[in-house]
């Protein structure tokens, strides 16, 4: 099979972009330009910033110029097994954690990956496909409380997230301390999400799919009655009656027709999502159907960035109807401020925003790429909507996702190669 037909129709056999099972279909990695790797500073934490903390969107200047520069790709640490996440911890370390799907997470430190895993539950993650161990996030106040957040699949593929706290050695969690704050019911394998990270606001948020099957058949993602389909907003810093989390007083839903956790819906499958940290916007990369992937995002108002949005599925795949075909009702949808279609990609990787020091020139742009592709493109975080992304590379590997240090500098997986590469800025 000549893997560059991305718009053949065996890459959606299963109806959406098995993000996490085709690695094996893409082409040996290309040769890229190699540059030096500095750490960038521990100055704001990574897209968790509390409020008060980071620039001002005033202090923001829309500057950037996507045509004005290119970037290439600097190997930081290999020998990972399926990576799907590099993430920072905030707590001043400079230490870079890699999430693996089968149920590791491992430690970049000082320059080399340490041998003995931070976490390992491959006991408890079912694998394959879309399944595993999907997300990491720290929480905000990491350096004191010592707690962090997974999110996987259990062994009988539900969604579980759960809390550990790290032990007497900083490089290990105390396994022990495994507590299940949420488990989520999935109909199918796939469409899982797997992101969760804390916004702003100190709330964790939980990117969730639909639950799989060809085109929602439950119309889960439009319903208001599941959490599929979803982004999630709790409170993980208390309990409430049978709940090991809060419902946040300002959630969307409260009070009203919608379970209480909802605070987006319209998702078809986040594949990673990240607060803007200087301007807390949201940015959720959505993967498409057949036809269409798309780049999400909505801005901070009244509300934190995403308060009741509705991102359109199944109604709308990107811009354009799919249930119906034709004459759908766009009323109250956020659509998509980037979207391209299978001729580019299969399977959207959403990125950061970058807010960095070493590369000032890419300052102000959000990046992201395509699973199946290979592509790296870039858009101004400013930019109005629709904006026309700007193709910046082909990197020949699997992009699982995007990760920022502690300092803001960006970092993208590899997945078939289990490489973590760091992303380098240049002037044109």
């Amino acid at each position: 099979m000549n893997a560059r037909r991305l718009n053949a129709p065996t890459w959606r056999t299963i109806g959406a972009a098995a993000l996490l099972s085709i690695a094996t279909l893409v082409p040996a990695p290309t040769a890229f330009a190699v540059a030096p790797s500095p750490d960038g500073g521990a100055a704001a934490r990574s897209g968790t910033a509390q409020p008060g903390t980071g620039p001002s969107a005033a202090a923001v200047a829309p500057d950037f110029s996507p045509g004005g520069i290119s970037i290439t790709l600097s190997s930081v640490a290999g020998g990972f097994s399926k990576p799907v996440l590099v993430t920072n911890a905030g707590d001043g370390s400079h230490r870079l954690f890699v999430v693996e799907q089968g149920g590791r997470i491992r430690i970049i430190k000082n320059g080399s990956v340490l041998a003995t895993p931070f976490l390992d539950i491959r006991t408890s993650v079912s694998t394959g496909g879309e399944r595993g161990l999907l997300g990491l996030a720290f929480h905000p106040n990491f350096e004191s409380n010592h707690k962090l957040y997974v999110n996987f699949t259990n062994s009988h593929g539900d969604t579980a997230i759960s809390e550990y706290r790290v032990g007497s050695n900083p490089d290990r969690v105390d396994q022990r301390t495994g507590r299940r704050i949420l488990t989520i019911q999935q109909p199918y394998a796939n469409h899982n999400g797997g992101n969760l990270a804390f916004g702003p606001d100190g709330y964790l948020y939980i990117g969730m799919g639909d639950g799989g099957g060809a085109g929602d058949p439950g119309n889960r993602a439009q319903s208001l009655g599941t959490l599929l389909g979803k982004m999630l907003r709790i409170d993980i810093n208390g309990t409430s009656g049978s709940r090991r989390y809060r419902i946040p007083s300002s959630n969307p839903y409260v009070g009203r027709a919608g379970l209480d956790e909802i605070w987006s819906r319209g998702l078809r499958n986040p594949w990673r999502w990240s607060f803007d940290r200087a301007t807390r916007a949201l940015w959720i990369g959505d993967v498409g159907q057949n036809r269409y992937e798309e780049i999400d995002r909505r801005v901070k108002g009244t509300h934190p960035a995403g308060w009741g949005a509705n991102f359109g599925w199944r109604v709308m795949e990107g811009r354009h109807c799919y249930s119906p075909p034709s004459g759908c009702n766009t009323s109250g949808k956020t659509l998509p401020v980037v979207e391209y279609s299978h001729s580019s990609g299969c399977s959207v990787t959403g990125g950061f925003v970058y807010r960095g020091t070493t590369y000032p020139m890419l300052r102000g742009g959000y990046f992201f790429g395509d699973f199946c592709s290979g592509n790296i493109w870039t858009i101004s975080a400013s930019a109005a909507s629709p904006a026309r992304r700007t193709f910046l590379m082909n990197t020949g590997f699997n992009i699982s996702s995007f990760g920022e240090s502690q300092g803001g500098e960006l970092y993208v997986v590899d997945y078939s190669g289990g490489r973590v590469l760091r992303i380098v800025g240049h002037t044109k």
